[in-house]
């Protein structure tokens, strides 16, 4: 990163801000110099380096990454770069999750065009398969990752699957088994019949959608007096083939003597008791409700309470099973229910048919209609205490959990997503962790040949365990893998060498902070805390902050189907249209889908999508990060941000053109003279940097970037910088090096102090203005990633300075407001006419002549009465001395009065029309009110100033 050409730095930087140009050589200088590496930091005062972690949310391996992963790289790679510069060790830790049913999923629909299944290929060669996709997939998440700037410790990279985390998955199944907190049986589980697995509750979406309650007769067995049988309503009326009991609530009068009789099952003939539960709402529907413990969730904990058989009548692909009559056997779910719907009318045992309006569970993978399912799973013991020797004896892995957030070791940020986990937790259901997928973490468990179940780290130690019990004959490893999550759950500690105990484990475990967004609290965040303090006694990490959904410009949620989704590589680098709209579109099965998503595209992005660059899509992330709200994506923000780099770039080009010949700092500070608008901007300089290490501290980013935007822009660009040209140009030679000193030192401290949010840019002019600044020679190697980041100096705030120049510019605008007014023209120069203290105003009369465009000041105990425009500035007066023909600009000002007066007669019509009023938008009318008010307040001006011309 040196300088080493004989031309000058101004020479060396171009004209405009290329991000193209320097980000992919500056990210391969930073990973080649190892900068991002643990152990590398800015040394402290007392030498110390305290540890800085942060795990990213691993990835899964099935594509490209999306701007909810934009967002979370910048809130992650801010806080890293800004704790490197602090002098924190940092271990930013990349990582991969294998992610068993995506990547699945995806891989036998590349083998569907192929016209070949995983069946054909067989369990071993299929996951060769997987492992050539996650090659692939995951070599460009992780160069995605590369482009957004992230400084992850890239040695650290792991992959879900690598042999050390699958070794501490092996070893973290075994222990809770050994500790009677992982079991297997035969449950209850979320079944999609289109995977072949269970689900959990997590990637289960229940969609309102509308169906039918069909009313279905059950003849009593023991007739009494007219009431022969019981009406039972029904949403899935196929589930009834596996009825074991009808179901009344046992204070209901209408009922209480049927308990204990029985029904006849229509279509099956199999009878079946009536039994009593206060689960039965007796004032919803007949009050009746039949029990089907092996296809229903609330059946299930009947059954279980009154010893019910559970009789499953669905194969597990959602076809009917021999334990249902013949005639269904083999059918379809659906086609099965429509048969049935039939032969109850025809036997008269269809009572009605209601339109209804229900809740249907589908799976987020597939779509398909989830079915309850009993089948054989492994279950994690969510509320059973753990046993002697275990880290947190005689507490449930919940408990634990919801402890270390009650005292604080683990902080949500925001706050209020402690009431979230807290109540997901105190309502858990135990585990289930199997998948019946080929992909993933095979179960570490053996069966013999007599069903005994022999659970081991790995075939060796099985074998071991089996001959020590006396067991001969071959052993059959679970064919199921583990659930995603479970793995994910042991990273924190896992990637660190666990179950060894490394030095890696000591000094990173718990993380800093984690970054998430709210959609995984469950399916992750919590996991890792049980995981974490059951098996290594800490929590995985102090702080989490929870952040919301990346949504589109109207609110929606960024997804596929929709066509809203945007890469952010595509931002960074431009996209064109069509381009976009083939991207958008491709893979879609449906051609009527991917119409609409075309033509979405071609309205919402007619010129395709410019290139930002990386640090206008972080600057635009950092702005939108306001704690725990979701943000809907505008492409203006950034826009605006691009804006925001150019302009801090030709401040640069500026302030070398300016500095670079007489290289002030190689002059002694001595010389310099520091003028009120000096200390003004170095004052300004402080309160910034006070107030974004206040704002760090309490992540809020958006604070952050909309203060170090408003200091460049506002402050240093649009004022100091054209103070400072003044300086420069009527200054005395010591007054000149002040500016120049200030110049440089102020422009860079904001690029180390902005660099955490844009790095690409900030290294880029920072390796010219170190140089001028004497923070380097041109022979060393240095980055601004591991320069000191900027301390707050109280000393260096001014008061009586910041007065002055707030005046100063109050007195600029008052000017400028006066121009306006008198409709001069930016290029016409006028005298000015000030009254009040002539001190201050000879102090001012440089800058004011400069920014204000003056030919010059006149000081005036008192203004002459010309019947021009005066604008009072405190205890100054302000008057432009202009030579105006009274006769044109009477006509003029007459005409604007008649036009406003018609403006205003317009909108009064309006208001006073009650129809309007009431009928039209409240945002509306309020538009007229407002109009109303400026045409009014602007005519009464005109008409002072008229009154004026003609005094």
């Amino acid at each position: 990163m040196t300088n080493s050409s004989n031309t000058s730095l101004l020479d060396q930087l171009a004209k405009s801000f290329e991000p193209k140009d320097i980000e992919s050589q500056r990210y391969a200088q930073w990973e080649q110099a190892g900068l991002f590496r643990s152990g590398q930091h800015v040394p402290t005062a007392d030498g110390s380096s305290p540890a800085f972690v942060i795990q990213c949310p691993p990835p899964n391996v099935t594509g490209t990454l999306h701007m909810g992963h934009a967002f979370n790289q910048t809130i992650m790679d801010g806080l890293t770069r800004y704790h490197r510069m602090k002098g924190f060790d940092t271990a930013f830790i990349p990582g991969t999750d294998h992610a068993g049913i995506a990547t699945q999923i995806i891989v036998e629909r590349q083998l569907d065009q192929q016209n070949i299944s995983r069946h054909d290929l067989g369990r071993e060669r299929f996951v060769e398969k997987v492992w050539e996709w996650k090659e692939q997939s995951g070599s460009a998440i992780t160069q995605q990752i590369r482009r957004l700037g992230s400084s992850c410790d890239w040695d650290r990279e792991y992959f879900t699957m690598d042999e050390n985390l699958t070794r501490g998955v092996a070893e973290t199944f075994v222990r809770l088994y050994e500790q009677g907190l992982i079991y297997r049986g035969k449950r209850l589980v979320n079944w999609d019949p289109v995977l072949g697995t269970a689900v959990s509750d997590l990637e289960v979406e229940s969609t309102e959608e509308q169906g039918h309650l069909w009313e279905i007769r059950y003849a009593l067995t023991e007739p009494t007096g007219e009431l022969t049988h019981l009406v039972v309503a029904t949403t899935r009326p196929e589930t009834m083939l596996g009825d074991v009991a009808l179901m009344v609530h046992p204070e209901d009068e209408r009922y209480q003597h049927l308990i204990g009789q029985s029904v006849i099952l229509p279509l099956v003939g199999r009878e079946i008791p009536i039994i009593a539960d206060d689960y039965v709402d007796k004032d919803f529907g007949t009050g009746v409700v039949k029990v089907t413990p092996a296809h229903d969730f609330n059946d299930y904990a009947v059954g279980e309470r009154h010893g019910l058989e559970k009789i499953s009548i669905l194969s597990l692909d959602a076809k009917i099973n021999e334990n249902a009559p013949e005639k269904y056997q083999g059918m379809d779910r659906f086609e099965a229910r429509k048969r049935i719907v039939e032969d109850l009318e025809a036997m008269g045992a269809l009572q009605a048919v209601k339109p209804h309006t229900l809740m249907v569970p589908r799976g987020d993978r597939t779509n398909t209609v989830i079915e309850p399912m009993l089948t054989d799973q492994w279950f994690v013991a969510m509320s059973k205490p753990a046993p002697e020797g275990a880290m947190n004896p005689g507490k449930s892995i919940t408990d634990v959990a919801l402890e270390v957030v009650a005292n604080g070791q683990v902080k949500f940020v925001p706050e209020n997503w402690n009431t979230t986990y807290n109540q997901w937790l105190n309502n858990i259901q135990d585990w289930c962790i199997s998948r019946q997928l080929w992909w993933g973490h095979q179960i570490p468990a053996w069966y013999a040949e007599d069903g005994t179940i022999i659970v081991a780290r790995n075939e060796a130690e099985a074998q071991e365990k089996a001959k020590a019990q006396g067991i001969t004959g071959e052993l059959r490893r679970d064919e199921d893998v583990l659930d995603t999550w479970f793995s994910s759950a042991l990273v924190p500690f896992t990637d660190l060498g666990w179950p060894e105990q490394t030095p890696d484990l000591a000094k990173y475990l718990p993380s800093s902070i984690l970054v998430t967004g709210f959609d995984i609290i469950f399916f992750w965040v919590a996991r890792m805390v049980m995981m974490s303090m059951h098996m290594t006694g800490q929590v995985p990490f102090n702080t989490v902050y929870v952040h919301g959904l990346v949504c589109d410009m109207e609110g929606k949620k960024m997804s596929k189907s929709r066509g809203n989704t945007i890469d952010p590589v595509d931002l960074i680098d431009g996209i064109d249209l069509e381009t976009l709209v083939q991207k958008r579109t491709f893979g879609l099965m449906n051609p009527k889908q991917a119409d609409s998503i075309a033509k979405r595209t071609r309205k919402d992005y007619p010129d395709g999508v410019p290139a930002y660059g990386t640090d206008a899509l972080r600057f635009t992330m950092a702005a939108y990060a306001t704690l725990g709200r979701n943000i809907n994506f505008d492409l203006k923000r950034c826009e605006g941000y691009r804006n925001f780099n150019n302009k801090l770039w030709n401040a640069t080009r500026f302030v070398l053109m300016n500095t670079e010949a007489d290289l002030p700092f190689a002059q002694p500070e001595a010389a310099a003279e520091y003028s009120t608008v000096d200390l003004w901007i170095r004052s300004q300089l402080q309160r910034l940097i006070q107030l974004v290490e206040r704002n760090f501290a309490e992540y809020r980013f958006d604070n952050i970037a909309n203060a170090i935007y408003h200091f460049v822009w506002d402050e240093y660009c649009d004022w100091y910088l054209e103070m400072a040209k003044v300086q420069i140009q009527q200054g005395t030679p010591a007054q000149r090096l002040g500016t120049q000193r200030t110049l440089i030192e102020v422009l860079e401290t904001l690029l180390r102090l902005a660099h955490p949010i844009i790095p690409y840019i900030t290294e880029e002019l920072w390796q010219k203005v170190s140089l001028i600044a004497g923070k380097r020679q041109v022979d060393q190697e240095q980055s601004i990633s591991v320069q000191a980041y900027p301390e707050f100096i109280e000393a260096e705030l001014n008061e009586q300075a910041e007065k002055q120049v707030n005046e100063l510019k109050t007195q600029v605008d008052a000017i400028r407001a006066l121009r306006s007014e008198m409709g001069l023209s930016p290029s016409e120069r006028a005298p000015l006419l000030a009254q009040g203290d002539e001190t201050m105003l000879a102090q001012h009369t440089p800058y004011l002549k400069a920014l204000a465009k003056l030919t010059d000041v006149e000081i005036h105990a008192q203004l002459p009465d010309l019947g021009a425009p005066v604008q009072v500035v405190g205890t100054t007066q302000l008057m432009l001395h202009v030579e105006v023909d009274i006769e044109a600009e009477t006509a003029r000002l007459t005409k604007e009065i008649d036009r406003l007066t018609t403006e205003i007669a317009k909108a009064n019509g309006k208001l006073t029309n009650a129809s309007f009023v009431e009928r039209a938008p409240a945002a509306v009318v309020q538009q007229e009110r407002d109009r109303l008010a400026g045409f009014t307040q602007t005519l009464e001006k005109i008409e002072q100033q008229l009154l004026r011309l003609r005094a």
